[in-house]
């Protein structure tokens, strides 16, 4: 019995997000499990860094999943990638020591959300990135990005925040909305293509999201890029925007703490192990 990461690259728009879910409702866990199941023998429990929602993609999923057998970590990944669907891939494969656990020992998420500002529909972009008509002022969004780098309380931001603090109760557990963002940055420009790189240490549900639809109506012009400092300050999700469509989240990369020995914060290459 050892224990293996992976990490994986997924198409999330036919999937109900990462985690678990019903009998018949399609997971990325899941089919990864019965796939591994398949290949091992015996029943296989994965744990993502990120439970991804329905539609999210991902290009450096991190999971971890403790198995018995014989084969090395290059025959497993073949084999893996023969069993799974066509809209997800394992792109490394490796063991791990036992105490590695995908999900707690994370530490920070790369996220990118991508927006066509185009002058029309694009069909050829159309399962990747949120239309957004309208030519948006590229400058006042970065503005605005600014202002929310930094140790905040994102409750505003936060969908669902009675579910999340009844789940936190029932688990005898306080949670706190303060979170850290390390990066914010808009890249492209307006009437094409748009990228917000958000990395931080944590994130709350459908935060990210909140936060595009929020820049967006700063875009439009519908907000100042000064009014987020009030957003922050209300801690109500009625003071943000609405939240954006999942199709244009992507978790990019996930950070892992430095390895024993020291030297800097792992940042997971997918092009190994």
């Amino acid at each position: 019995m050892g224990t293996f990461r992976l990490v994986l690259e997924y198409d999330g728009a036919d999937f109900a997000g990462w985690q678990r879910q019903a009998p018949g409702t399609r997971a990325v866990q899941t089919v990864l499990e019965e796939a591994l199941a398949r290949i091992v023998g015996h029943p296989a429990v994965v744990v993502g860094a990120s439970r991804t929602d329905a539609g999210v993609h991902a290009e450096g999923q991190v999971a971890s999943t403790r198995l018995e057998t014989a084969l090395d970590a290059p025959t497993l990944r073949r084999a893996l990638n023969a069993t799974l669907p066509d809209d997800v891939a394992v792109r490394a494969l490796g063991p791990v020591p036992d105490a590695f656990h995908a999900l707690r020992d994370a530490r920070s998420k790369l996220y990118c959300y991508a927006i066509w500002n185009g002058d029309g529909p694009s069909p050829l972009r159309a399962r990747r990135f949120h239309y957004v008509p309208g030519r948006l002022d590229v400058g006042a969004m970065r503005e605005a990005a600014r202002g929310l780098v930094g140790r905040h309380d994102f409750a505003s931001f936060q969908t669902r925040a009675a579910e999340w603090r009844a789940e936190a109760g029932e688990a005898g557990r306080e949670r706190s909305t303060e979170r850290t963002l390390t990066r914010l940055e808009l890249r492209g420009e307006a009437g094409g293509e748009l990228h917000l790189e958000v990395e931080g240490n944590g994130f709350l549900r459908h935060m990210v999201r909140t936060i595009v639809g929020t820049l967006v109506e700063v875009g439009r012009g519908r907000r100042s890029p000064r009014s987020l400092a009030d957003v922050l300050a209300a801690r109500s999700r009625l003071a943000a925007g609405p939240t954006a469509p999942a199709l244009g989240l992507t978790l990019v990369r996930v950070g892992y703490a430095p390895p024993a020995g020291g030297g800097a914060a792992e940042r997971l290459d997918p092009t190994r192990a």
